[in-house]
């Protein structure tokens, strides 16, 4: 059995090393997409523009782009009591001013969290969880989103969607470089260089991609764990993944009707139909997993 502190402590340090390697993975194909372009500063300024513009768009306008792509609608207090008690009770308990709160018109039971920080944080959550749940596995999965909030996770996985997108960007680039005889002159400088920054280009997205799921996870763990120790009641969470594995499981449950591959990782369970992959290419950990950590806690 592990305790909350525990719990959380492992999956924070394990965050922080994914991060670790997912900026080795950054600086290393900007370093490529630098130098296989020229090196020269016209390259460099080009590369910090358009990243710059991505993050800036990403920081400022990420949260309402996503709340508009699920079809999100601002909740009305007097339509959902129980709902605001839970997010007033515990974003007080979590000292994190009071997040937006909209509803999803969905029958699927699902949640997220959302926004640019603590100040401007939002909490979505689907028609489907409001009829499923009761009050106390409502305040489990509101406390695992409140969670998200209070640790950073919703900043802290903007910065990895903004570190995945650079890393695409300029791969893109190598490879279209490559295919249409840019280079400078490293072209001209043998072949070895050339095989590799393709390689790089190749390989670089698809890891990126990969640490990208692997800090989900990890970060969907914490939360859990946080969460618990909010509430003080673990099995109100367990309870409400049980709950939502059974509808999933089903053979004719839709997948969440607006959620995709960009905004499946904010979910509290994944939103889209079980895929048969290895867990190296899915955004949350396994529920079964999960509940049993849940369950082994005090």
């Amino acid at each position: 059995m592990a305790s909350f502190f525990d719990e959380i402590a492992r999956n924070k340090a394990k965050s922080i090393l994914l991060m670790a390697i997912f900026c080795a993975i950054f600086f290393i194909i900007m370093y490529v997409f630098v130098i296989f372009l020229g090196g020269g500063p016209f390259a460099i300024a080009i590369g910090a523009a358009v990243i710059l513009l991505y993050a800036a768009f990403s920081y400022f306008e990420g949260d309402k782009v996503i709340l508009k792509m699920s079809g999100a609608k601002k909740a009305d207090p007097a339509q959902y009591p129980t709902l605001f008690d839970a997010v007033d009770g515990l974003a007080a308990a979590s000292q994190v001013p009071k997040p937006d709160i909209y509803i999803i018109n969905d029958p699927n039971p699902n949640a997220f969290a959302t926004g640019r920080n603590k100040k401007h944080a939002c909490i979505a959550v689907t028609s489907g969880l409001l009829s499923m749940m009761n009050r106390e596995e409502l305040q489990g999965v509101v406390s695992h989103e409140i969670s998200h909030i209070s640790d950073n996770d919703i900043q802290f996985m903007m910065l990895a969607i903004v570190f995945a997108g650079a890393i695409g960007l300029a791969a893109a680039a190598i490879r279209m470089s490559f295919f249409f005889g840019f280079g400078g002159n490293n072209r001209n400088s043998g072949g070895i260089f050339l095989l590799i920054a393709l390689a790089l280009s190749i390989i670089a997205p698809i890891m990126a991609y990969m640490v990208r799921l692997a800090i989900s996870r990890k970060r969907e763990y914490m939360a859990d764990a946080n969460g618990a120790r909010i509430t003080r009641n673990p099995q109100s969470l367990a309870n409400a993944l049980k709950k939502i594995e059974a509808y999933t499981s089903r053979p004719d449950a839709p997948q969440v009707k607006n959620a995709n591959d960009v905004t499946a990782s904010l979910y509290f369970s994944s939103p889209l139909k079980k895929q048969s992959l290895s867990n190296l290419f899915s955004t949350h950990p396994p529920t079964a997993e999960r509940i049993k950590r849940l369950e082994q806690m005090y």
